[in-house]
């Protein structure tokens, strides 16, 4: 039975007619997938599904994601980061049998209220969608997200009692309302860059946003692949939050607000 699978013509050129078609009968498309922008479940039997072709210098890997979440798409991608999280995934650099890398971690992002001193704050919630390896490394050494934001100069959070530290050079991009990107220092001191960039602007909700308005700043807090999970309401995302706090599991960070 053919899956609902969207192939833009830009992966079609990247990947070959003979691969898109076998995609687009189901040969080589998993029934089943974690959706590479918002991480839950999809299944291309059911729901129309993208191909989002991830393109480094030397490395393509081929992940799928909900058509709602974000269009079939090439992204460019640094290749130390699409190796990197490859490696930390499969543990090694193999192939499958047709020749495309296994699907790599992304960031995620999840936006909602924590209450910290008596306020209401505006929150990010960044996971990763599997193990983040140190570029350069085989990935044996384990899980490295949390060391590398540590090492950028975010703080560890052994509780939400108090808000984190302000990270300098580092901001939250929203325009018209729109979650668009993380901006973290460009090398050099040159121009800021995205850290984390929204493959398609996210809505966010009418409470956020007034809370963001109101304290132009945005509590980021960040936990390896597995620790916070989509939580359905704000309540369960603060029982999650604190469950990796008291584990020694979550770094945070303030950061102002850039744009409206």
């Amino acid at each position: 039975m053919p899956r609902m699978l969207d192939v833009s013509q830009d992966v079609r050129a990247e990947i070959g007619d003979d691969e898109a078609d076998r995609l687009l009968v189901g040969d080589d498309t998993p029934g089943s997938y974690d959706c590479t922008s918002c991480r839950t479940p999809g299944d291309s039997d059911q729901e129309r599904t993208s191909t989002v072709l991830f393109i480094g210098d030397e490395t393509a890997v081929l992940a799928f994601a909900h058509a709602t979440c974000i269009p079939s798409q090439v992204v460019k991608v640094a290749e130390d980061q699409l190796q990197g999280a490859v490696r930390s995934i499969t543990g090694s650099e193999q192939k499958n049998t047709e020749g495309r890398m296994p699907e790599q971690a992304v960031l995620g992002i999840t936006s909602g209220l924590v209450l910290i001193e008596d306020d209401v704050r505006p929150a990010l919630v960044v996971e990763p969608t599997g193990p983040v390896a140190r570029p350069g490394t085989d990935g044996s050494g384990g899980d490295a997200f949390l060391q590398l934001l540590l090492e950028q100069g975010f703080h560890p959070a052994p509780d939400l009692t108090a808000l984190p530290a302000r990270l300098p050079g580092w901001s939250v991009l929203l325009a018209v309302g729109q979650l668009h990107a993380v901006l973290q220092p460009g090398s050099g001191g040159g121009n800021p860059v995205a850290w984390w960039q929204a493959h398609q602007p996210l809505q966010v909700t009418d409470g956020w946003r007034a809370a963001v308005n109101k304290s132009q700043t945005v509590l980021v807090f960040a936990a390896p692949a597995g620790t916070i999970g989509q939580q359905p309401r704000e309540d369960l995302l603060r029982d999650a939050l604190e469950k990796a706090a008291v584990n020694g599991a979550l770094v945070a960070a303030s950061m102002p607000l850039a744009g409206t």
